[in-house]
């Protein structure tokens, strides 16, 4: 039962994704990489925490001389610095120095805000992603990303740092609620997308056993995309080429992400911002007409918009907030689009206009 991914990082092996149905194989995990007697920290925000930081506590304490946590309030509301510095207070208060550890237990929002602290506590401690929502287990979780919102600048404060292990429990996806995991298939689908048709079409046919959380097809499905996940990241730790594929729906999707202040789940705008530039991609002449109506499909299979109606903002304002994407170049805004299903590519040659036609034809 179970599976096991090895992810290296330039070159050389890193860290062990570990696929489980429940918790109780992490405090062997730990052993084996060596940790024990000294102290650990679980983050996590207070709605995960209710679930299972007491378990997790009691599964640790035992193997550890300190086991404390720091619980924030759930919401991109909390990824910033101030809440960084407010685990730095933990940290130092209860004594953590560079042999210590810190688990990131909870979604995105947790496990990129921990790594970004441990990244930058005493200039680097050790982390352990455990991701409870079915985005991180499936994306962020994967690849060293880290980092905070900065003002309105998503994800502008960070740092590339690799966890010493990821431990996933497919078992915690049974209590997220039925939208949140909706929105969690966006970039699972997207992993389809931009890199293998295969996996597509298992998505496409799978989607019933999918929403109802059938184990084995979830265990597979997390699998796969976890292993689409890490050859990208093994090819371009630093995204300076071909990772930037993984950003497909990404700069559209941001922007209305953040004019919608947050309402809008990352998956739901992520889902818009595909459909948008599947559009613009069937008007360069790539995807087919057909392509595009199967996108559409497909997101609409696992509860996911494809159009945003009623928005209170113009297309010209959507335009206008993506050029704050830390993805631009040279003032140049870094777009992906799709050849067909299974082959995105990275263009910096779209004009506003093609943009807004891409904006236009998700707003009507």
């Amino acid at each position: 039962m179970g599976k096991t991914i090895c992810v290296s990082y330039e070159g050389k092996p890193s860290y062990h994704i570990e696929i489980q149905k429940d918790f109780r194989l992490l405090p062997e995990k730990l052993k084996d990489l060596g940790y024990g007697r000294n102290r650990v920290c679980i983050i996590t925000e207070n709605t995960v925490g209710s679930f299972y930081l007491e378990e997790l506590k009691a599964l640790l304490s035992h193997m550890f001389s300190c086991c404390t946590s720091y619980v924030f309030e759930a919401g991109e509301a909390s990824k910033n610095t101030d809440t960084v510095g407010k685990v730095y207070e933990h940290l130092i208060q209860n004594s953590f120095d560079r042999k210590d550890v810190l688990i990131a237990l909870g979604g995105g929002v947790v496990g990129d805000l921990t790594g970004f602290a441990a990244a930058t506590y005493l200039r680097g401690i050790d982390f352990v992603q455990v991701p409870t929502s079915l985005l991180a287990q499936t994306d962020s979780s994967i690849g060293g990303k880290t980092g905070v919102d900065f003002m309105q600048y998503k994800n502008m404060v960070g740092a590339f740092y690799m966890p010493k292990l990821v431990y996933m429990n497919i078992s915690a996806l049974k209590t997220l609620p039925k939208r949140q995991f909706s929105a969690g298939t966006a970039e699972v689908i997207k992993h389809g997308f931009i890199k293998d048709q295969k996996y597509t079409e298992f998505i496409q046919t799978h989607s019933k056993a999918i929403m109802v959380q059938d184990y084995e097809t979830m265990e597979e499905m997390i699998d796969r995309s976890c292993r689409i996940k890490r050859d990208v990241v093994e090819q371009d730790p630093k995204e300076q080429g071909e990772r930037a594929l993984l950003n497909f729906g990404h700069t559209i999707g941001h922007a209305i992400e953040k004019l919608s202040d947050f309402t809008l789940y990352h998956g739901e705008c992520v889902a818009l911002g595909m459909v948008s530039a599947g559009y613009i991609s069937w008007k360069q002449g790539n995807l087919s007409l057909e392509a595009l109506e199967e996108i559409e499909k497909i997101l609409e299979s696992y509860g996911l918009p494809v159009r945003l109606k009623d928005f209170p903002y113009p297309p010209e304002e959507i335009l206008e907030t993506t050029r704050l994407d830390k993805k631009m170049e040279s003032g140049k805004i870094k777009f992906i689009l799709l050849k067909n299903l299974g082959e995105a590519y990275i263009t910096k040659e779209l004009t506003d206009s093609e943009i807004l036609a891409g904006i236009r034809y998700i707003l009507q």
